[in-house]
């Protein structure tokens, strides 16, 4: 880091820390003077943030809807880096074993056919599940999903009306929202997965506006990045400058 860097160049150049009766005089006597007493002063700062993004936490921004209605456009989110695992900032190898992700756990991941990228969806699938889609119901080893209608909604999208129904699903301990889009074909083929070891099949919540694990496959182990579990700010998508207020606060379920 810079100011690491200023610090360090200084201890070793100058041998001890700069006294201000001893910079030559001038200008850049008196600018290299002020650039590392600031750099000293914020460097244990800059690495106490470092060390929180790299190791506990991180905030990310929700760019789209595929996690409608659990997280919208304009969303800024908490991510817990800690909970799988502590790793290696860069190459993401893993130092210490904490928990492993659990079916309904809102996961951010680095996008499998694109490292630079991170993407956040819902984890269905486990190493060795086996999980079956069709009719817009999810089926993990063998058994059904709860599913249970909640609501309708309707959303203007390109002139058009969008009609959409939303389902409480229950996987495992995980009670969550998704969304069906009712223009969509409710009698699609059955899609089934068994995913591998080491693995996760993840999905969006808002089900067909996703682009998950159904068409490009599945997530390794070492491409996740931690869970999201709340929302420290949004800005409402329909307008530039307004604030979401009542989703400042919201834990991700």
């Amino acid at each position: 880091m810079v100011t690491g860097a200023i610090v360090l160049g200084n201890r070793l150049i100058v041998g001890r820390p700069v006294d201000p009766g001893h910079v030559a005089s001038g200008l850049l006597g008196r600018i290299a003077m002020v650039v590392v007493d600031y750099s000293r002063a914020f460097f244990p700062v800059i690495l106490i943030v470092f060390v929180l993004r790299s190791f506990v936490v991180e905030p990310f921004r929700i760019p789209s809807g595929s996690m409608l209605p659990s997280l919208f456009i304009g969303d800024f989110i908490l991510v817990n880096k800690f909970k799988y695992g502590i790793r290696l900032p860069i190459v993401n190898f893993k130092l210490v074993e904490v928990d492993h992700p659990a079916r309904g756990d809102v996961m951010v991941f680095r996008y499998p056919h694109d490292p630079t990228q991170n993407y956040i969806k819902r984890v269905i699938g486990l190493p060795g599940d086996t999980v079956g889609y069709e009719q817009k119901r999810l089926r993990v080893n063998g058994k059904l999903t709860g599913f249970n209608e909640v609501g309708q909604q309707e959303r203007e999208s390109k002139g058009r009306t969008l009609r959409f129904a939303e389902y409480a699903e229950t996987i495992d301990r995980s009670t969550h929202r998704v969304v069906i889009d009712r223009g969509r074909n409710q009698r699609e083929r059955e899609q089934k997965w068994t995913v591998p070891s080491g693995q996760y099949l993840v999905m969006g919540d808002n089900r067909d506006h996703s682009n998950d694990s159904r068409y490009w496959g599945f997530v390794p182990e070492n491409h996740i990045v931690g869970r999201a579990f709340f929302v420290w700010f949004s800005w409402d998508s329909g307008s530039r400058f307004k604030v979401n207020w009542g989703r400042i606060g919201h834990v991700i379920q």
